[in-house]
């Protein structure tokens, strides 16, 4: 095992994986960027985690000097460290350019003559859009970290190490949270995500369909501690006020959900793990509405849709995802009970996909890290 480790994580996915991976490599020191779970682990972030914290062609270009300014620092502070090895976790185009600039500078060529190693984990999604990247890839780390099967050939066909780790967010929920009987106070979750920008466009939204939903559901809102402020101002004046909760208590709510008004991203996966109904939603500026639909080739943003190939989730996006259309989708499946329990059985056909064994994928990637 490395006696130091560089790592890195973008958003609170990789937070809390790469808390899991510290937790199980006592005897390494850790240095880099993380959140709040990764600082509870031991580390102590260089800068804040929510910098890096960006999603969309042209949110990242508004935030790019940021992004550049944290790019340069965290070059300069592995070279300095001069670590064994480091570990990057999502947030890919922050990753590679950090390797490269390590690769780039001399002090960097030495460090690598010495034997300093670049791991990945998270496969960047090539198969939905951009499959040159994984050559890019293949060039900047010496191994991936990939969660499911199919991502694996993508990059090992340019001689790239890629091994298929299974997702981590199964190891926190499958057998260890099953869904309870729904009551008659039946709870809707909304979602609207843990980054800031998606989180200020998803709310107004979320506010608007809450007035448009029968009498008898209760709303809750899970946040996370970067959007938490924002969230419960935001919701002060609302004639139906829905409660606000911690995102380390969501899965116990899961386990009452009726239905999930929910953000693109993680929290789908989450939600699917966990056999909720759901709704996907996501809003994004404009142009990167635009210029994704031109060069993305995947018919589904939601990894189970993906995963199953069909459309297990609704999916709102864009313009699309409007108040009365997430009521539309909610009354379909609120009001018939055949839809709801279908989605529930098809749901569960994914659970293998997730969760492939019962070895834990942070403990799997700590003993892959030699």
């Amino acid at each position: 095992m490395p006696n130091k480790i560089f790592i890195i994580a973008g958003e609170v996915s990789g937070d809390v994986l790469g808390a899991n991976i510290m937790r199980a490599m006592p005897r390494v020191q850790f240095v880099g960027v993380g959140g709040q779970n990764m600082c509870n682990a031991g580390l102590k972030s260089i800068f804040p985690m929510s910098d890096l914290s960006v999603m969309g062609i042209v949110e990242v270009l508004m935030h790019a000097r940021t992004l550049k300014k944290r790019i340069k620092q965290t070059i300069h502070a592995i070279l300095d460290e001069k670590p064994d090895l480091v570990l990057t976790i999502d947030s890919p185009g922050f990753a590679r350019a950090v390797v490269d600039g390590v690769k780039k500078s001399e002090v960097g060529k030495k460090l690598i003559a010495n034997g300093l190693r670049f791991h990945h984990v998270v496969a960047p999604q090539v198969w939905a859009w951009r499959p040159g990247r994984a050559k890019k890839y293949a060039r900047a780390f010496d191994k991936l970290y990939a969660f499911f099967d199919f991502e694996v050939p993508y990059f090992t066909k340019y001689g790239l190490e890629t091994v298929a780790v299974g997702h981590p967010i199964a190891d926190n929920i499958m057998g260890h949270y099953s869904r309870k009987k729904i009551g008659r106070n039946k709870i809707i979750a909304l979602m609207p995500g843990s980054r800031k920008t998606e989180v200020k466009k998803l709310m107004p939204i979320f506010r608007d369909f809450v007035s448009l939903v029968p009498a008898g559901y209760k709303f809750v809102i899970p946040t996370v501690e970067t959007t938490d402020a924002f969230v419960r101002n935001f919701v002060k004046n609302w004639k139906t006020k829905p409660e606000i909760i911690s995102s380390k208590d969501r899965y116990l709510l899961y386990e009452r959900v009726f239905v999930a008004v929910a953000a693109s991203g993680t929290v789908s996966a989450e939600l699917a793990m966990m056999h909720v109904p759901a709704i996907i939603v996501y809003r994004m500026n404009w142009l990167t509405s635009v210029i994704g639909h031109i060069l993305i080739n995947v018919k589904w943003v939601s990894l189970v849709n993906i995963l199953l190939n069909r459309s297990v989730y609704p999916e709102l996006l864009g313009a699309a995802a409007t108040p009365k259309n997430i009521l539309r989708e909610f009354n379909k499946i609120a009001n018939n009970n055949d839809v709801r329990h279908e989605m529930i059985d098809t749901l569960a056909m994914a659970d293998k996909l997730w969760r492939p064994d019962s070895q834990n994928v942070a403990k799997r990637i700590a003993n892959a890290l030699k």
